[in-house]
């Protein structure tokens, strides 16, 4: 099956869900479109079905619509043109009794209609002829194959329904095991091989992913030497950029790529053919590695020592013992020690070999609702395998942590949390730490960056990090409420578990001296009531009694509070952990609302005029 991007589930009713989680169930990379206002629960909302539908076609999303195919028909029918791109387009029936493919015949259909009818227990309503007659669909071979010379592949099955008889070169059991005629006399040929190979009208060939590609952490140098890709056969290559961090040598990536391409020619073997990158874990941030599996559309997996180490005792280089632990055979006497092919006797499928490099995705949900949460953030909660944050944070998230490992602690425990987030992502998962705000704010990207500085272990060099930003709760108070904001402005934990008092009162007193807008987070807890007392009491030696304080509580969450209350009012009985405080400059005004309720800003100019 030739589909590679994960399906869209489009559902018109609530009734439909059952249907597609059990879908969801055999492609679980899935995204459940619902229409707002009839559905809950689903990934993604839209309010007009033919232009999201219309949309999702032209980017080539294989579409799942359980509803009437005449509705998928008419929505399609202005954009469908061309049989040799349009994705893979079915109609499930919302009680799950049919499975039709309608369009993507070339793009595996049938195939899809096949695990989606196996899932719900039905039988798929495939009307193709030659996949009928000869029980598999050459247009669209199964993962692992690619189809050379489609263009010759319409009139080859028609000659084959006509009585023609096909011989077989290599080895391909989808081809062997289905009711084609294969006779080793044929006037047909099907060729199956990793050779570069030139296609004709009666021969079609199809290639293995069956290559692997290993590589260790010289490449990039080895390249550098050779000169590959350079201009002028005597050309001297420029000296390396200074590398940011050793000791990886930043040396030539596209040389990289033109070696590795090289000598896939100079061994005769068809790129399409090339299933994986496969290299040691220990230098998988390598960006050699990572630009020839982007060049060669493939992914990059990799090797932990404790995989490597048997091979490695026995003399082979890093590259040699990756290549062998991908493929079970030795590499090609071509290979050099620092890159090394081998060719597997079936097709290598990475996603059991090895590990990704691990991610870990550092991200700010907002303050509350889904509505103030990124489309980044959003992307990311969708890809990853695993959530690591406090409990109250996940469950904000609601259906987006569906399918995901949750890995809950107590909001104190952040160190913890911050390691557990690194292992996880160290053996190859792909890890968002959930924070609510911004994970920049007083939250877990500082942590985990503190555990990276303070422990360093070397299995955690290789981990992909990122940090996704989000609304901060000071934000969403000042937008509540006005502009509190609108001028300069500082924030200020009063929690003193990681500071003492001291230095925050310190702060507290030089930000009201500077006449800043003050955001106080964690004002009050349980077993902290006496420091909001004490700020105001040091505000109030710098502010006039009526200053403004606004107090937004529950931001974006039921129960959400803003309102403004006089400086001189503000108590320990105020605020609690949910709360965030904005203490108002000299120049902050009120204006009364026509509901009695005020706005609140701080002036651009702050000069008198």
């Amino acid at each position: 099956m030739m589909m590679n991007v994960a399906p869209a589930i489009v559902i018109l009713g609530q009734n439909s869900v059952t249907v597609a989680r059990k879908i969801i169930s055999v492609i679980p990379g899935a995204t459940l479109y619902g229409l707002v206002g009839r559905t809950s629960g689903v990934d993604v909302s839209f309010t007009n079905f033919g232009e999201t539908l219309r949309e999702l076609f032209a980017q080539g999303t294989p579409l799942i619509g359980i509803c009437a195919a005449g509705i998928l028909i008419r929505t399609l029918a202005p954009l469908i043109s061309d049989k040799q791109q349009e994705p893979p387009v079915l109609a499930v029936a919302e009680d799950g009794s049919a499975v039709v493919p309608l369009l993507g015949g070339l793009g595996g259909v049938n195939d899809l209609a096949r695990r989606i009818a196996e899932a719900l227990d039905v039988k798929p309503a495939i009307t193709t002829t030659g996949d009928l007659r000869l029980g598999t669909t050459l247009l669209s071979p199964p993962h692992g194959y690619r189809l050379a010379n489609p263009d010759d592949a319409k009139k080859f099955i028609s000659d084959v329904l006509a009585g023609a008889e096909v011989r077989l070169e290599g080895i391909a059991p989808w081809l062997s095991d289905s009711k084609l005629p294969i006779d080793a006399k044929g006037d047909l040929t099907i060729q199956v091989t990793e050779r570069l190979v030139t296609p004709t009208a009666n021969c079609l060939v199809y290639h293995p992913k069956t290559v692997a590609i290993a590589i260790n952490d010289t490449i990039q140098q080895e390249a550098g030497e050779q000169g590959v890709g350079r201009k002028g056969e005597n050309s001297i290559p420029p000296p390396p950029a200074p590398c940011p961090l050793p000791p990886s040598p930043c040396l030539f990536i596209d040389d990289a790529v033109a070696l590795v391409q090289q000598l896939l020619v100079d061994a005769k073997l068809e790129k399409t053919s090339v299933a994986g990158i496969f290299a040691p874990v220990s230098v998988a941030a390598e960006p050699a590695i990572h630009a020839v599996a982007s060049a060669l559309g493939v992914p990059a997996r990799f090797f932990t020592p404790n995989q490597l180490e048997s091979l490695l005792s026995q003399g082979y280089s890093p590259a040699q013992a990756a290549a062998i632990a991908a493929t079970g055979t030795s590499p090609l006497s071509s290979s050099s020690p620092n890159i090394a092919i081998a060719i597997a006797p079936q097709p290598i499928d990475p996603n059991t070999i090895g590990q990704p490099r691990g991610r870990l995705a550092i991200i700010g949900t907002g303050p509350g609702g889904e509505q103030w949460m990124s489309p980044e953030v959003k992307e990311i909660l969708k890809s990853a395998t695993d959530l690591v944050g406090y409990k109250t944070y996940l469950d904000l998230i609601g259906s987006l942590a569906n399918g995901k490992q949750r890995h809950e602690s107590d909001n104190r425990e952040e160190e913890a949390r911050a390691k557990m987030a690194l292992d996880l992502a160290a053996s190859g998962r792909y890890v968002a730490v959930v924070s609510s705000g911004d994970p920049g704010i007083y939250a877990m990207a500082t942590a985990v960056f503190e555990v990276c500085d303070r422990y360093a272990k070397p299995e955690w060099d290789s981990i992909d990090i990122h940090v996704a930003p989000g609304i901060s709760a000071m934000q969403a108070a000042a937008a509540a409420i006005g502009a509190p904001l609108g001028h300069d402005f500082c924030a200020i934990s009063l929690s003193d578990i990681l500071k003492p008092w001291s230095a925050i009162a310190q702060r507290i007193t030089a930000a009201a001296e500077a006449d800043f807008v003050i955001a106080f987070y964690n004002p009050v807890s349980k077993e902290r009531t006496w420091q909001l007392a004490e700020a105001r009491n040091i505000l109030l030696r710098h502010r006039t009694p009526d200053t403004p304080v606004v107090l937004a509580r529950n931001l974006g969450r039921p129960g959400q509070t803003v309102k403004a209350i006089a400086l001189d009012q503000l108590a320990p009985a105020s605020a609690d952990m949910r709360t965030i405080i904005l203490v108002g400059s000299t120049k902050t005004r009120t204006i009364k609302r026509s509901d009695g309720n005020l706005w609140v800003y701080t002036p651009r100019r702050y000069t008198e005029e």
